[in-house]
């Protein structure tokens, strides 16, 4: 195990609009940091590491590539729409789920209760031209075990830090070609992200007066930051 899955980072328009929408969706707090930002602690009531919403000058132009996929717990997502939510695509012969777009135009998935489609009520989902690869390198990373699916996506399950029960590469035709809106953060092992780059990743950007950890990227270009180890309590 290389590094620690530690917390899930979203970009966004309107910090303290878009944080509010996920706290109410994830069950979560809400904790305006005072420079902009928001944080949603507790994220669909664990208590684990926070989401932090950052607030950029870009807005989203393609296609989230990272989201999370959501169990409903009624028969409807009505309860999402109220929070904010439009829905972009109803179930239908081909999806038996939920597309829909956040307050800052991100997509996401809401599945019908029982339906299996997807495991657990909180998922992280990401695109991937090479699903088992990707799978597979960061159970490399940060621990836990492959599970390939008939569909085709591949499952990290037991991973290191990782707050909900299932991470899946789903695979898509098309090619990552912006920088991702939504990315997770790890904390390192290592007094550095050496063993990353040697086990695949490229250094994207190095600590500076203006950020204190790493920014690096995945083998298919997602990007993501590494943070020193935690001192020892």
């Amino acid at each position: 195990m290389i590094a620690r899955f530690k917390d899930l980072c979203l970009d966004a328009s309107d910090a303290h609009q878009l944080g509010a929408f996920w706290a109410r969706v994830l069950d979560g707090e809400l904790v305006d940091v005072g420079d902009g930002d928001t944080r949603i602690d507790k994220p669909g009531g664990v208590d684990a590491e926070s989401i932090w919403v950052n607030r950029v000058p870009e807005p989203r132009t393609v296609k989230t590539r990272v989201h999370l996929d959501l169990q409903l717990t009624e028969p409807r997502p009505a309860a999402l729409e109220a929070a904010g939510a439009r829905v972009v695509r109803e179930p239908d012969a081909e999806i038996r789920w939920w597309v829909l777009a956040d307050p800052d135009g991100n997509l996401f998935c809401a599945f019908p209760p029982g339906t299996g489609s997807r495991p657990g009520p909180i998922a992280l989902v990401v695109d991937t031209a090479d699903a088992l690869a990707q799978a597979t390198w960061w159970a490399g990373v940060v621990g836990g075990r492959v599970e390939p699916s008939e569909e085709g996506h591949a499952s990290l399950v037991d991973a290191h830090g990782f707050p909900w029960d299932y991470w899946i590469f789903n695979p898509v035709p098309e090619r990552k070609s912006v920088k991702n809106r939504m990315h997770w953060d790890v904390d390192l092992t290592g007094p550095d992200p050496s063993e990353l780059v040697a086990a695949g990743a490229t250094l994207l950007r190095e600590p500076d007066d203006a950020v204190s950890w790493w920014v690096l990227a995945d083998p298919e270009g997602n990007e993501f930051c590494a943070f020193p180890p935690r001192p020892t309590p």
